[in-house]
């Protein structure tokens, strides 16, 4: 019996010494599951965890594909897609004869923003005649880049036209718009990268500069991270995107060579901002050592100053003023009267309001031509992504609030932009509403995909039910996590089109951690009156994205400039 025992004493000590060594090694595989890891790679499967496991909670359902030819002719032309000059607002009105001059909105809007304003309503006062006719000047402010699409394209146009600087009047000759020009300058301005003392303490001693040669080689070998705006409607954007390129092939700026350097610098650029604020955002949070901005800005702004130095690069912003074609005698004598009384009177007020600083700064370089800033935007729109893939979810709220209007700008917006978003990109659309469904998997955006998207935007997005905007976004992440997986190099990102109004699912505080450690943009779309601006902008301030709040008759326009900027 001794024996007996023994030996099954023997065999429970053999099985338990089994799953001890079972469980040790088991043990070990945990605790050494992070070994050699970096704290963001750790943090970044943690979050895909994460999002699997709300995922499979959510059991999104996926809808059959609808196919719908894509027809160009459909879809809304360039003119069309501009919302009615009256949503750009009129500062100075002068009255039934007005000569009408668009002005930037540095110097057309209010408080420091407004020295044009306030030198027309002077103007204005003074009850000027000019040729024997009465003469009064009437402002609307329009943002440079917004001003030439208008004009180019008829659909509206001014009789004046006062640019941040003289890069936008080349455009618009460019496109076939002559301009006779009144005043190269009415108000003195630079554009400039504020970066951080440290940096530009670093950038000096490595560099033995701190000029934008550089600051762009900086940028290039990941020393340096800063953001700048959309060059296609800014002018501090489009004059970076032009002065980079010159200054890697002067002679030929959308050269081989040029765009080369120029797609090595933007490689390291987070994010192309469509607000000057969302850089500002991001900098605040340590996300960027330096970003684009002009110095009007920098020299009005205390924490600016203690904090930032301020570098200038490329072409001044000295605002000047130019005819419209078509503008008639009288008009243009008026525009001639407003420029010299801005020159002999607004100087004062100008350098109380942070203009006319810097005034020995000059670029070394020529301006370019008008053609050479097409080819340039042009090139831009291949390199922007540095030769990598965007891939990007669609996700979009059909819960009962989007009824109506909503819904139908919703589907109509996406379907006239989406002609903007490039072939070789990567795109999936997901809806919601107390539930969740794929209705379009990620694939490349060709013709076919194109036909799908369209498809399930106008056939297969109907209006009903609660709203679970984080269950969509779950959703669309996931998707997006699975397609890295087989395109690690892709730029990826979320757009997520709704009123904001949440009442089901999810919260934002149970992704928040992992949207953070994966490090995915989400921009958020407003649609309707009442839409939750604050929902919504929570939301895309975790990865330095923005929050679009558009009217129905420009979210077409600026989903164009999202798209164009990041797609």
């Amino acid at each position: 019996m001794a024996g007996k025992k023994n030996g099954a004493m023997g065999k429970l000590s053999f099985v338990l010494a089994l799953v001890l060594v079972f469980a040790l090694a088991l043990g070990g595989l945990w605790f050494f599951r992070n070994f050699g890891k970096s704290d963001r790679v750790v943090d970044a499967e943690d979050a895909a965890r994460t999002i699997e496991r709300l995922y499979k909670s959510i059991d999104p359902d996926t809808a059959p594909p609808i196919k719908e030819a894509v027809d160009v002719s459909d879809m809304l032309d360039e003119a069309d897609e501009l919302p009615d000059i009256d949503t750009c607002a009129v500062t100075v009105d002068g009255g039934a004869g007005g000569t009408e001059i668009w002005a930037s909105g540095e110097k057309s809007g209010s408080g420091t923003d407004g020295w044009m304003r306030e030198m027309a309503e002077a103007y204005n006062r003074e009850g000027r005649v000019v040729d024997g006719e009465a003469a009064s000047i009437t402002l609307r402010k329009v943002a440079s880049g917004l001003a030439v699409d208008y004009i180019a394209t008829g659909k509206a146009k001014p009789k004046g036209y006062t640019p941040s600087n003289m890069l936008w009047v080349r455009l618009l000759n460019a496109r076939g718009i002559p301009t006779t020009t009144v005043a190269e300058r009415t108000v003195g301005n630079l554009a400039g990268i504020a970066l951080t003392k440290d940096k530009r303490d670093w950038l000096a001693s490595q560099y033995g500069t701190t000029d934008l040669s550089a600051i762009t080689d900086a940028v290039a070998s990941g020393d340096l991270v800063i953001g700048y705006t959309n060059p296609n409607t800014s002018a501090a954007g489009l004059n970076l995107l032009a002065a980079a390129l010159d200054r890697y092939d002067s002679a030929n700026p959308t050269s081989e060579a040029a765009i080369a350097g120029f797609t090595s610098f933007q490689s390291n650029i987070p994010f192309v901002a469509m607000t000057t604020q969302q850089m500002r955002d991001a900098a605040q949070r340590g996300s960027l050592d330096g970003f684009v901005t002009e110095l009007q800005v920098y020299e009005l702004d205390n924490d600016l100053q203690r904090n930032y130095a301020f570098l200038p690069f490329g072409w001044r912003h000295d605002n000047p003023l130019v005819a419209v074609d078509g503008t008639s005698a009288h008009d243009q004598a008026v525009l001639k009267d407003f420029a010299a009384y801005c020159a002999e009177n607004g100087g004062a007020l100008a350098s109380e309001y942070g203009f006319d600083q810097m005034d020995s700064y000059d670029s070394e370089s020529p301006m370019p031509e008008g053609s050479t800033l097409l080819r340039e935007l042009e090139a831009y729109k291949q390199a922007k992504d540095a030769g990598s893939a965007v891939v990007a979810v669609f996700v979009c709220d059909v819960s009962g609030s989007m009824d109506g209007e909503p819904i139908q700008t919703l589907q109509s917006s996406l379907v006239n932009s989406m002609r903007y978003i490039g072939v070789n990109n990567y795109v999936g659309l997901v809806s919601f509403n107390g539930d969740v469904t794929i209705n379009l998997p990620i694939a490349r955006f060709d013709m076919n995909q194109q036909a799908l998207f369209k498809g399930a935007v106008t056939k297969g997005l109907r209006a009903s039910g609660n709203t679970a905007t984080i269950d969509g976004i779950i959703v669309g992440v996931k998707l997006l996590e699975d397609m890295l997986q087989e395109h690690p190099d892709a730029k990826p990102m979320l757009f997520v089109l709704s009123d904001g109004q949440q009442n089901a699912g999810h919260n934002l505080k149970d992704v928040q951690g992992a949207l953070t450690s994966l490090r995915i943009p989400v921009y958020t779309i407003a649609y309707g009156e009442d839409a939750d601006l604050t929902s919504l902008k929570a939301i895309s301030s975790i990865n330095e994205a923005t929050t679009l709040s558009a009217s129905t008759d420009d979210i077409t326009y600026q989903l164009k400039s999202l798209f164009n900027a990041n797609m």
